[in-house]
């Protein structure tokens, strides 16, 4: 039997649910590339590793950038490769649900789709990511009752307000926890002329960001390259400078949650004042977002159980009963 595969293609990781199974991959996605034969060397954790480290000739790129295919071919080959892990090859050509993000255009859906067949798929179907995420977090979206999604990934943020099994309410901005990594790299630049990669930023964030203020003052060491003598150095940056740092791309991601719930029917809005938002997405771990966002849209919120896996885990969902679900996939 064909071991049907459901695949969560983010902006920041990759995962894989196989039908019966459960998840069986969870790895950056990050490819390192050698550039003079074109030879793949390392998919996921280990090319997330050479990330800033590798020699001129070998790079270490993201093929998705804020949710879009920014390189087909590299795309195709990193589909291709997910597929060999989950042992495509040794089973049937298996059926393949893609998540992807609610804003895709027609042409990024068909450049998905063919990616997946001609990386062996025997069928590409695709979902909505709010919608898998919905289902992940076992909201009851067959029911005439209003569910509320806020999914922060890696390069793009969607709130979606869902009702008998479709999205009533969307809005899906460009902004994510990769924005958020930007904005520390920018503010240790310009307030300490010292450049940062984006694995220190991360860490940062991951160390002491938060969209709320908080009582805990841990400062963190912080080490890059000056800017004006090229030499290596270390700075302490403290929780209220990171926080300021990434208001602006924080901001947007609330403002999105506001302009989504302004934008809902009446009816649905009693619901999700008593249901409150489901926050997921990697994005949602940030430090006092469940409550800066409550706070801007006077709604009770609560973060998933797995905020990482959440999409996946619906997309598996989809596949265990999948002609049942089949009218909630996107049309090609």
């Amino acid at each position: 039997m064909a071991r049907d595969l459901a695949i969560d293609l983010g902006t920041a990781n990759t995962l894989v649910y196989m039908k019966q199974t459960g998840i069986i991959l969870n790895e950056p996605t990050v490819i390192a590339l050698n550039t003079r034969n074109g030879e793949v060397l390392a998919m996921g954790q280990e090319a997330w590793q050479m990330i800033g480290r590798t020699p001129g000739y070998i790079v270490a790129v993201r093929p998705l950038r804020q949710g879009a295919i920014t390189d087909f071919d590299v795309t195709q080959r990193m589909i291709r490769l997910i597929l060999q892990r989950a042992g495509v090859g040794r089973f049937p050509r298996p059926r393949v649900l893609i998540c992807v993000p609610s804003a895709i255009t027609e042409v990024e859906k068909r450049a998905v789709e063919e990616a997946a067949l001609r990386a062996g798929a025997r069928g590409a179907y695709l979902i909505e990511q709010p919608l898998a995420a919905a289902i992940g977090a076992n909201l009851p979206i067959n029911e005439p009752v209003g569910s509320m999604v806020v999914d922060v990934g890696g390069g793009t943020t969607e709130v979606a307000i869902i009702s008998l099994g479709g999205i009533v309410t969307l809005k899906a901005i460009r902004v994510g926890g990769f924005d958020i990594d930007a904005a520390i790299q920018n503010y240790v630049r310009a307030e300490y002329t010292m450049a940062i990669g984006e694995r220190t930023s991360e860490d940062i964030k991951i160390a002491i960001g938060s969209a709320e203020p908080d009582v805990v003052d841990v400062r963190v060491e912080v080490r890059g390259r000056d800017l004006v003598a090229g030499l290596p150095r270390h700075v302490q940056l403290d929780p209220d400078e990171v926080r300021r740092a990434i208001e602006e791309p924080v901001a947007a991601i609330c403002e999105a949650t506001i302009d989504a719930l302004s934008e809902c029917p009446p009816e649905l809005s009693q619901d999700i004042l008593i249901q409150g938002i489901h926050l997921t997405g990697g994005g949602g771990l940030l430090k006092g977002m469940v409550e800066r966002l409550a706070r801007e849209a006077h709604v009770p919120v609560q973060l998933t159980p797995q905020p990482l896996e959440t999409v996946v885990l619906g997309a598996g969902r989809c596949l265990e009963a999948f002609d049942s679900l089949h009218s909630m996939f996107m049309c090609a």
